[in-house]
């Protein structure tokens, strides 16, 4: 589907747009905190608190169809958990979130750590078992289709060269940096690829093939599923393509996707079977990286933030910089 082609919810009301970026900045601050400290658990533990108070404070029906985890895994922001300040009255709104995208970033005060979340009407957003998926998404400007999971690694970057207009060793590929990617890494560089590896963070990675600035033309590998639905929230905003098919580890993680409904288990998901219809992105930095700076402490007992937030029916990215009282 092209992007302008999505029509304005009127579910997604235009003031719900900031009021987001609000709660991804709770969630920053409160982790921000921690940076550098060494301590993950607790850097997430913050982030989440923060996100989930910021959260009561919105006149919605929110639902986390992707959070922290089931139930019986996560104390709050729990998936089916009920959040906003106006159950069974405010606007039917499913909630992707992750409150700390890098929490061992975050505790290394290292690049790229994110709040984030998506959200977008009711049935909107996949409900995508916490399990990995392999990803491969491009920016804007090309023909639809450019890209296909079913192809290996180096038909994919072939297409793309083609469609730049290049060879495919001008092409740059971002890769999380894993044993588990060796073979593919290995597969880049025999094509001439730039390899761009990031050691955490791949909503930020995913997010980097929209932007010219990074240089980087495809993401490629294995992580998270939870974060492949958010960047594809985030690629329906501003455009790009996206594949991701989910990879199961053992019977146990089949079983869980079933329980999600998800039944076709070696299906390629293309961007709208993930995020459809109106959606809204928002993220704010944690520490400093490609996307957005870190939370900043100033004298006199203020702090800035970085965030963006980006709406799919307008095609709009608006990136907000906040000065605000340290508690």
């Amino acid at each position: 589907m092209n992007d302008r082609a999505v029509n304005a919810s009127h579910v997604l009301d235009r003031v719900l747009v900031l009021e987001m970026v609000r709660v991804t900045e709770a969630a920053a601050v409160a982790a921000s905190k921690l940076v550098g400290r060494g301590d993950e658990k607790a850097a997430d533990a913050a982030a989440v608190q923060a996100m989930r108070t910021a959260f009561d404070q919105l006149y919605i029906d929110g639902t986390v169809v992707i959070g922290e985890g089931e139930r019986d895994e996560a104390p709050m922001l729990f998936i089916g958990e009920k959040v906003g300040g106006a159950p069974g009255r405010g606007p039917k709104i499913d909630i992707a979130l992750d409150p700390l995208e890098g929490t061992t970033i975050t505790a290394k005060a290292g690049p790229n750590a994110l709040a984030v979340l998506a959200a977008a009407e009711e049935g909107c957003l996949l409900n995508a078992p916490d399990v990995y998926m392999e990803k491969l998404a491009v920016g804007p400007g090309y023909p639809e289709g450019v890209i296909d999971l079913a192809k290996s690694p180096t038909e994919n970057v072939r297409a793309v060269a083609a469609a730049k207009g290049c060879k495919p060793d001008e092409i740059n590929v971002c890769v999380l940096e894993r044993p588990r990617h060796a073979e593919l890494i290995a597969e880049l560089r025999a094509l001439g690829c730039g390899v761009v590896l990031i050691g955490d963070g791949d909503v930020a990675g995913v997010i980097a093939v929209t932007d010219p600035d990074t240089t980087i033309d495809l993401y490629m590998g294995s992580g998270g599923a939870p974060e492949g639905v958010l960047a594809a929230a985030a690629l329906r905003c501003v455009g790009g393509q996206f594949n991701g098919r989910l990879i199961f580890r053992n019977a146990d993680e089949k079983a869980r996707a079933r329980k999600w409904g998800i039944e076709d288990l070696d299906r390629i998901y293309r961007l709208d079977d993930l995020a459809k219809g109106d959606c809204i992105f928002a993220a704010t930095g944690v520490t400093d990286g490609s996307l957005l700076r870190g939370v900043k402490y100033l004298r006199g007992g203020r702090m800035t933030t970085d965030s963006v937030v980006m709406r799919a029916s307008s095609g709009t990215v608006r990136w907000v910089k906040g000065e605000h009282r340290s508690h």
